[in-house]
């Protein structure tokens, strides 16, 4: 007879009642993964940006509505949760936050050149023709991302870097094994970017 892995964490309090999670059940080698995912209205931002193809040439620049959500799986802590929800909802946000209302400018590509200073952010961009198209924003609305490009791809890359950079000093005896996050530019739209680690 199998006996339930759930069950019994909760009877007896283990956190893992086979090494690694593993168990064999009837002559299957069985996995337990434990994670949590986080899909709140609330992890919005409204952008500006233009993508610079691999051709050279770039978009007009547009907003998106952008949605973000957030997978993470872990190891049970000693309350049997991944992690607590308090916690992890508001650093997610934060993240999210940091982009709302602002112009996105990658830092990292060959084809933009970025001049800022405290009042204002010029961007020079160059075209395959030879031209320069010469963007003033005004600093306090432009986020500068340490990224190549302004792809869903890339800015979940920069959302899941800087949140991690946040839970570690929040959780810090969390055991991540992975993380997931979605970005959303429209509806049926997304990007995703996954890592995981090492146990």
């Amino acid at each position: 007879m199998i006996r339930d892995h759930c069950a019994r964490n909760l009877q007896f309090g283990l956190h893992l009642l086979w090494p690694h999670g593993r168990a064999d059940a009837g002559g299957l080698a069985v996995r337990h993964r434990y994670g949590i995912v986080l899909d709140k209205q609330y992890f919005n931002f409204g952008s500006a940006h233009f993508l610079i193809f691999a051709d050279g040439t770039r978009e007009e620049l547009h907003g998106h509505n952008y949605r973000a959500t957030l997978e993470l799986d872990a190891d049970l802590d000693s309350g049997h949760v991944v992690a607590d929800f308090i916690v992890v909802k508001p650093l997610f946000k934060r993240c999210c936050d940091e982009l709302d209302h602002r112009t996105l400018l990658p830092l990292n590509h060959p084809k933009l050149q970025i001049e800022a200073t405290d009042q204002q952010v010029r961007a020079f961009f160059t075209n395959p023709d030879g031209s320069v198209d010469d963007y003033v924003v005004p600093r306090r609305d432009v986020h500068l991302l340490d990224i190549a490009n302004t792809s869903s791809e890339l800015l979940a890359c920069w959302l899941m870097d800087r949140f991690l950079g946040l839970l570690k000093v929040a959780l810090p005896s969390l055991r991540l094994q992975r993380i997931l996050v979605t970005v959303q530019e429209s509806p049926g739209q997304s990007a995703v970017h996954e890592r995981f680690f090492d146990a």
